[in-house]
């Protein structure tokens, strides 16, 4: 059976995403920034990475080193780039795999470049820099310095990039002109203690953007790592109208519909989660049941209905339950139901094997 008749479902656009990804790029290049692609969203979904692989930037990058292989094996010609701080364990596969990656410890850095070393590799770092969000970085500007003096003068099989910052991740922490000033003046700082400019300095993610669209991002912030805003087309600050919404369309298929109480019979407990959850009792309405659920999406309220009077009452491990008592004479068993999808749900529906995915050119 082909794909496309099996379900749950996910279609990408490709169009839709190659048009997003132009449109960014060229906003971004009136600014003078550079767009890292970033493809963990998607899982590095062959499909979409290649529309990616097409757009010039100067990297593609993902969190996960097993990713970056599957780019590898696809013969991606854009040099790669892992944006999770790497674990001593991967060192390896990572020099192996990538051409650069995002550094927060000096162990770890030093032992890239001995890695580096033995393969006989060069292998690009970007320093990041912790300005409140509390994930990874430099909390100390000395610290920064002394690491990026070390590997300008000291680590021969390493080239510094860059520095960078992350927003929004762990501590949701707003990308705003204070904290991109930090980050320019942190910048200087480095650049002076090495004598030289730096290629790269990394104002965060796809919430960042909305300080290029206003035009309030600092000149000298002159890369962004963008995965988010262009294949959904919105991020947390923004939603601009020159960007597709509907890059990705989710699809369960229907396996019950009958008019069922509102409100569950009996004592009370707690779900299939462990959850204790309350009830609304509307009395007897109809309700669908889709063969989907939490193992393939997450959180079921992640996904938003495209058919106008469906509504998602919640999910189990492996089905969705909607009611659907307004648009009953146009729901069967069989039917295929069509839902918008957020991050959150993109990431978990393209990391499950039970789902098929399939691409729209």
């Amino acid at each position: 059976m082909n794909a496309r008749d099996r379900y749950p479902q996910l279609e990408i656009d490709l169009g839709k995403l190659k048009e997003n990804l132009t449109a960014l790029r060229e906003r971004c290049q009136d600014s003078f920034v550079g767009i890292i692609g970033v493809v963990k969203g998607v899982n590095a979904w062959d499909c979409a990475v290649r529309v990616y692989d097409e757009m010039g930037f100067p990297y593609l990058a993902s969190s996960r080193v097993d990713q970056l292989r599957k780019m590898r094996e696809m013969g991606v010609k854009t040099p790669l780039m892992l944006i999770r701080i790497p674990m001593l364990s991967e060192l390896p596969d990572l020099v192996s795999l990538a051409d650069a990656s995002l550094q927060s410890d000096l162990d770890t850095i030093r032992a890239t470049n001995a890695e580096a070393a033995r393969q006989g590799k060069k292998h690009g770092v970007l320093l990041m820099i912790d300005l409140g969000d509390l994930r990874e970085g430099f909390w100390s500007a000395e610290e920064l310095v002394d690491a990026a003096v070390e590997v300008e003068r000291e680590l021969d099989c390493l080239e510094l990039l860059g520095v960078g910052v992350n927003f929004n991740c762990y501590g949701s922490i707003k990308p705003d002109k204070r904290n991109m000033q930090g980050l320019v003046s942190l910048a200087h700082d480095v650049e002076t203690a090495i004598g030289r400019e730096l290629r790269f300095v990394s104002g965060g993610a796809s919430t960042s953007t909305y300080m290029l669209l206003d035009g309030t991002l600092p000149y000298r912030v002159n890369c962004l790592r963008l995965g988010e805003i262009g294949l959904l087309g919105e991020t947390d600050f923004a939603s601009p109208e020159f960007l597709h919404k509907d890059v990705f369309t989710f699809r369960m298929q229907v396996v019950e519909c009958r008019d069922k109480p509102s409100h569950p019979v009996g004592q009370l407990s707690t779900d299939a989660f462990h959850r204790t959850r309350t009830y609304v009792d509307r009395g007897i309405r109809r309700r669908a049941l889709c063969a989907a659920g939490r193992v393939d999406y997450g959180d079921c309220f992640d996904l938003k209905p495209r058919m106008e009077g469906v509504e998602i009452l919640g999910a189990s491990s492996d089905h969705t339950i909607l009611d659907v008592e307004a648009v009953k004479d146009k729901i069967k068993v069989g039917d295929i139901l069509e839902f918008d999808v957020n991050y959150p749900s993109m990431v978990n529906l393209t990391n499950t094997p039970g789902v098929f995915l399939v691409s729209k050119e």
